[in-house]
C-alpha cells in the first residue's frame, strides 16, 4: 500500500511538471503540443535557449544558459524514462528552476 500511494505520488508531480514545463516552453513562444513529451519539451526549450538574449546575470547565469542548463536536465530526465520516478522528477524540477530563472533574467 505504501508503495502505491508513492507511486501516485510521483505520477502526480510528473505530470504538474510536465504542464509547468509546457507553459514555459509557450512562455518563450514555443508551440507546445497537446500532451507533449519531455523530449518534445526539451527541443522547445533549445529552440528558446537559442533565440535568448545573453543579458548578464552572473557568471553563468545568462537566460541562455540557464535554458540551456534546462534542456540538459530534461534529456537526463528524458533518458531515464519510468526507471527512476524520484531521479526523473528531481530533473524536472530542476529544469523548472533553470527555467524560471531564466525567465526572471529576460525581463
Amino acid at each position: 500500500m505504501i508503495n502505491r500511494e508513492i507511486s501516485s505520488r510521483l505520477a502526480a508531480g510528473h505530470g504538474r511538471r510536465v504542464t509547468q514545463l509546457g507553459e514555459a516552453a509557450a512562455r518563450w513562444g514555443g508551440q507546445v503540443p497537446d500532451d507533449p513529451g519531455i523530449t518534445e519539451l526539451a527541443d522547445l526549450l533549445e529552440a528558446a535557449a537559442t533565440n535568448a538574449a545573453d543579458h548578464p546575470g552572473g557568471p553563468g547565469h545568462t537566460p541562455r544558459a540557464l535554458l540551456a542548463g534546462a534542456v540538459e536536465n530534461l534529456r537526463a530526465a528524458a533518458r531515464l524514462g519510468g526507471l527512476l520516478p524520484a531521479v526523473t522528477l528531481w530533473h524536472l524540477q530542476r529544469a523548472i528552476d533553470q527555467e524560471h530563472a531564466a525567465h526572471h533574467q529576460q525581463q
